[in-house]
């Protein structure tokens, strides 16, 4: 049987996951009467939430008699470590890019990874129905990026394909087609077969699956030789050390899910039940001729958070998992499928700094916690630092934001405010597209200034770029908190005395703690407030006094924006009903004491 092995790639939101939803309607893999809506792959709640894909997945379907295992990969430059490890399973890509954005920043991050692996390209243009759209200047643009990146010849004479997979169609001419019947034809007549190579077995575990009857399912695919149930084989690690394991159960992937196999030959993908404590880059070879791969290399993390144990007086009332036993399990199980992350234990068995791509990559790690049941709190985001060549060096991003042209100015002034330098500039339709290095502790914070300043209208993008030297201080918040002064319930009474003082993020009937940040001072520094005074009651009553307190709404701040909005002495606590901003020291006496002896030292 034919087989086509090709991964889908794009910067976040240029469609990935619509394609694959074509795919699946025109191939028939679901039943004439089965309805599964749009992004049928993104079935985790928080992609379907934040309509990001974030997790890699592999499926396949059969076209005139070949089989095409897809890989829909994610989009946001945070995800990158889940694209780089799943591109060796591929043998071609579908490049996406959005006919009116053109290529972006992780357009070309994913492109270079790709390129590098020498993996054949399909350009496709995808939205084609936009108003305003620019195909044609697009399609240079993305030739131009190719040439940037050394593409060898073969590379620089992709086939480009346009189309609308909202609409439903794509062909090699802007003229609509019936269908994506042209795109398929292309895959099968473009992208090569798997190359093959004789000799025995040899499988890089590139992706891990979990079932609750199977347990971990390794999943890669077979670069040599063929794999069997019941085959003993060995396990090589990346430290080079060799383990004996028996193939229990082979699967390969048909349609939306994986079907039972009894061999599974070279250049399919398959899943391995049997395998114990594998990691992602092991090679399962031939017991006999145990032969590793080159181990697999991914990005490091560029930036770190102190995860802790919940200590604040509201400990243990929401979660399951609040113990550091439970907190250093949950770590250490995700640093073995999510490769771009690292835990480190510190000095203190309680807390662990755990190392991400950025704000996103990290939030996500601590949302998806939280729903499953733990307590945690967790610290102000921090870069890393490295000494180069005895230089302080600290990461840079390239920062690309489109924006209405009277908005420019704006995010000009406010990006070069944190160190941020204006490398280029101009039109793109009725939008200006800016492009900027900015050191990566510049963008924490900044998409909610961006958003603020521009009416919603900024769109942002950056990927990372290389390590450089320290830029300075960067200004951070620039107004103080209200800090509750104890523990109680918050009363409409309090708040209403309280409400010139600054912006509350509670509301009356919410219960609070000392320490606690219930809102943002209106100037610098912090404030101690009291949310819990109830009215002194009396028997006199007097008609205007007596009127029902006018409370304005609480400001409501989601995870990430909570992790942007904290500064180094405040804390994030994370439970499943509850996420709530304090100070690390609880206690308004013992922080001014800290203050004091900080002071001389800065």
């Amino acid at each position: 049987m034919e087989i086509r092995n090709v991964a889908i790639i794009a910067h976040v939101d240029h469609g990935k996951t619509t394609l694959v939803d074509n795919m699946i309607y025109q191939t028939h893999v679901l039943r004439e009467n089965q309805e599964m809506g749009s992004l049928i792959l993104d079935q985790n709640d928080l992609e379907r939430e934040r309509g990001i894909t974030i997790f890699s997945k592999n499926i396949s379907i059969f076209y005139k008699g070949v089989k095409i295992n897809i890989i829909d990969t994610p989009g946001h430059a945070d995800f990158g470590g889940e694209v780089e490890r799943v591109l060796r399973m591929a043998d071609g890509v579908l490049l996406l890019v959005d006919a009116f954005e053109g290529p972006m920043p992780q357009t070309r991050f994913v492109l270079q990874k790709a390129l590098q692996l020498q993996l054949v390209p399909i350009v496709v243009i995808n939205k084609v129905d936009k108003p305003n759209c620019r195909p044609e200047e697009v399609h240079e643009a993305v030739f131009e990026l190719f040439f940037q990146l050394d593409a060898t010849e073969e590379q620089l004479n992709f086939p480009t394909y346009y189309g609308s997979g909202k609409q439903g169609w794509f062909n090699q001419s802007l003229q609509p087609s019936q269908d994506i019947t042209p795109l398929l034809d292309g895959i099968i007549s473009h992208i090569p077969a798997p190359q093959v190579s004789e000799g025995p077995l040899q499988l890089q575990i590139t992706s891990l699956d979990y079932s609750s009857f199977l347990g971990r399912i390794a999943i890669g695919k077979v670069q040599r030789g063929k794999i069997c149930v019941n085959q003993p084989v060995c396990l090589v690690a990346a430290d080079g050390s060799v383990r004996q394991a028996k193939v229990k159960e082979l699967y390969v992937f048909e349609g939306l899910g994986k079907r039972n196999a009894t061999t599974v030959e070279a250049g399919d993908i398959a899943a391995i039940v049997g395998l114990e404590d594998f990691a992602i880059g092991d090679t399962v070879a031939d017991i006999q001729h145990p032969e590793p791969l080159p181990p697999l290399e991914v990005e490091q993390p560029t930036m770190h958070m102190l995860f802790g144990i919940n200590n604040s007086p509201f400990f243990g009332r929401d979660g399951k998992y609040v113990t550091s036993r439970h907190l250093r399990e949950r770590l250490m199980k995700e640093t073995e499928k999510n490769l771009a992350l690292r835990v480190e234990e510190t000095e203190s068995p309680d807390s662990f700094l755990v190392y991400g791509r950025g704000v996103m990559h990290l939030g996500v790690l601590i949302e998806t916690m939280r729903r499953e049941g733990y307590e945690l709190t967790v610290g102000q985001p921090q870069v890393q630092v490295k000494i180069i060549d005895g230089q302080r060096c600290e990461p840079y991003e390239e920062l690309v934001v489109d924006v209405p042209m009277d908005c420019a100015s704006k995010v000009i002034d406010l990006v070069t405010r944190r160190k941020g330098t204006l490398l280029n500039m101009h039109t793109k339709g009725h939008m200006q597209r800016l492009e900027f290095e900015i050191p990566s502790r510049g963008l924490i914070g900044l998409r909610t200034q961006l958003l603020t300043a521009t009416s919603g209208e900024a769109i942002m993008a950056h990927r990372f770029v290389a390590y450089k030297p320290w830029k300075g201080a960067i200004p951070s918040r620039i107004n103080g908190v209200l800090v509750a002064k104890e523990t109680g319930t918050v009363t409409a009474y309090a708040l209403d005395k309280l409400q010139d003082r600054g912006i509350f993020f509670v509301e009356p009937g919410e219960e609070v703690y000392g320490g606690m940040i219930v809102g943002e001072n209106n100037k610098p520094g912090d404030l101690v407030v009291n949310t819990n005074e109830g009215k002194k009651l009396t028997n006199m009553r007097a008609s205007g006094s007596d009127a029902a307190a006018q409370i304005i709404p609480k400001r409501r701040m989601s995870l990430e924006e909570c992790m942007e909005y904290i500064q180094q002495d405040e804390c994030i606590e994370v439970t499943p009903s509850h996420i709530r901003m304090r100070k690390v020291i609880l206690d308004a006496e013992q922080r001014k004491k800290q203050q004091k002896i900080m002071a001389p030292s800065e």
